[in-house]
C-alpha cells in the first residue's frame, strides 16, 4: 500500500491538473474583489492571478516531492512521527517560497515601472508584510485543513484494511486448528491414553485446553508478549511428545523474552508449516530452532521433504506474511538454502 491519496491530488503530470489550478486562483481572485466590494484594479487582479498561480504550482511541487511514495504502512509511533515531520517542512518551505516569490515579483514591478528596487525589501516588510503575512498564513491554513482530512481518510482506509486482514488470519488460525484432522488425532490419542496412562491423559488434556484457550484469547490481538508466544508453543509441541511422538525437537534460545512482543500465533504457524512439509523420524527428527537476531525472531528448520509433496495453497503463511506488513510496516523475510528453511519475523 504504498503511496497516498494526497500524492494523487498533487499529481501535476495531467494538464487537467494545471486547468484545475487556474480555476482555483480565478475563484480566490474574485473572492479578494467581493472582500474588497470590487475596488481592486484591473493590473492588481492580473498581478494577484499571477502570483496566485505561481505560488500555488510551487505549493504542489513541492507537497509531491515531500510526500512522494509515502508509505502508509509504517506503524502507530512511527507513523505518527514520520507524517508530522513531513507536514511540518511543507509548511516550512512553502512559506520560505512564498517570501522569496513576493520579493521576486516585487522587483520585476518596480524594475519595470522604471522605480528604485533597492527600496523593494524595506518597502515590503514596512508597509506589505502583515497583509501579506495574514493571507499567506489563511491559505496554509486551509491547505492544513485540507491535509488533515486527506490523511485521516487514509487513516481510515489503512485501519479498514488491518481489520480485513485480522478478521482473515482469525478465520486462517481456527481453521487449522479446529479442523478435523488435528481433533481426530488428538482424542484418538486422548482415548488410548485415558485407559494406559490416565496421568498422561490428564497432561494431554491440560495441553490442549491451554492451546485453545491461547487462540481464542490471543487470536484477535495485534500483539503478545514473546514470552506468552513461545509457552504456547512448547505446550503445542508438548502434544506431540505425549503422543509419543519423539519426532520433533524444539530449541530455544531466547534471553528476557519479556522484553519483546509479536504478532499472536505466528510462531505456531511457521512450526506447523514446517512439520506439513518435512517427514520426521526418531532416528532423524525435524529440528526447529528459534533464536533473535537483531531486531528479528527468526525460525528455522532442517529440511527433510516427503517423497510426496504435499498440495499446499501456503494462505497460513501468506496472511501472516501480509498482517505483518500491515503491522510492523516490514517484511516476512522467507529463506530457503540447500539444508534449511529460515523465516524471520519483525518484533514489535
Amino acid at each position: 500500500m504504498k503511496g497516498t491519496t494526497l500524492e494523487s491530488l498533487l499529481d501535476q503530470r495531467k494538464p487537467l491538473s494545471h486547468i484545475f489550478y487556474i480555476v482555483i486562483t480565478l475563484f480566490g481572485v474574485a473572492l479578494i474583489a467581493i472582500i474588497n466590494r470590487n475596488a481592486i484594479s484591473l493590473d492588481k487582479a492580473i498581478n494577484f492571478f499571477i502570483l496566485g498561480l505561481v505560488q500555488l504550482e510551487i505549493f504542489i511541487f513541492a507537497g509531491r516531492m515531500i510526500f512522494r511514495k509515502f508509505d502508509t504502512t509504517i506503524p502507530g509511533r512511527e507513523f505518527t512521527k514520520l507524517i508530522l515531520t513531513k507536514f511540518m517542512l511543507f509548511i516550512i518551505l512553502c512559506f520560505i517560497a512564498a517570501l522569496i516569490l513576493i520579493l521576486v515579483f516585487n522587483y520585476l514591478l518596480v524594475f519595470i515601472k522604471g522605480g528604485d528596487v533597492s527600496l523593494v525589501i524595506k518597502n515590503f516588510f514596512n508597509y506589505e508584510f502583515n497583509t501579506w503575512f495574514k493571507s499567506i498564513l489563511s491559505g496554509l491554513s486551509i491547505g492544513a485543513i485540507i491535509f488533515i482530512v486527506i490523511q485521516w481518510q487514509d487513516a481510515l482506509k489503512r485501519e479498514q484494511k488491518l481489520r480485513e486482514e485480522n478478521l482473515i488470519f482469525q478465520n486462517e488460525t481456527l481453521k487449522n486448528q479446529v479442523n478435523p484432522h488435528f481433533l481426530f488425532n488428538s482424542l484418538n490419542t486422548l482415548s488410548a491414553l485415558i485407559s494406559t496412562n490416565p496421568e498422561a491423559a490428564d497432561r494431554f488434556v491440560n495441553k490442549l485446553s491451554s492451546i485453545y484457550r491461547y487462540i481464542l484469547e490471543n487470536s484477535q490481538k495485534d500483539k503478545v508478549s514473546l514470552k506468552s508466544e513461545l509457552d504456547y508453543i512448547i505446550d503445542y509441541l508438548d502434544l506431540h511428545k505425549i503422543r509419543g511422538e519423539e519426532k520433533i525437537l524444539l530449541t530455544l534460545n531466547v534471553t528476557d523474552p519479556d522484553k519483546y512482543e509479536i504478532l499472536p500465533v505466528s510462531l505456531q504457524i511457521l512450526i506447523e508449516n514446517a512439520i506439513k512439509h518435512n517427514k520426521a523420524t526418531r532416528e532423524n527428527p525435524l529440528t526447529v530452532e528459534v533464536f533473535i537476531e537483531e531486531s528479528n525472531v527468526v525460525v528455522r528448520n532442517n529440511l527433510q521433504r516427503m517423497a510426496t509433496k504435499l498440495e499446499s495453497t501456503e494462505i497460513g503463511l501468506k496472511n501472516l506474511a501480509e498482517r505483518i506488513r500491515l503491522v510492523t510496516g516490514k517484511p516476512l523475510q522467507v529463506e530457503e538454502t540447500k539444508n534449511s528453511f529460515i523465516v524471520k519475523i519483525p518484533l514489535l
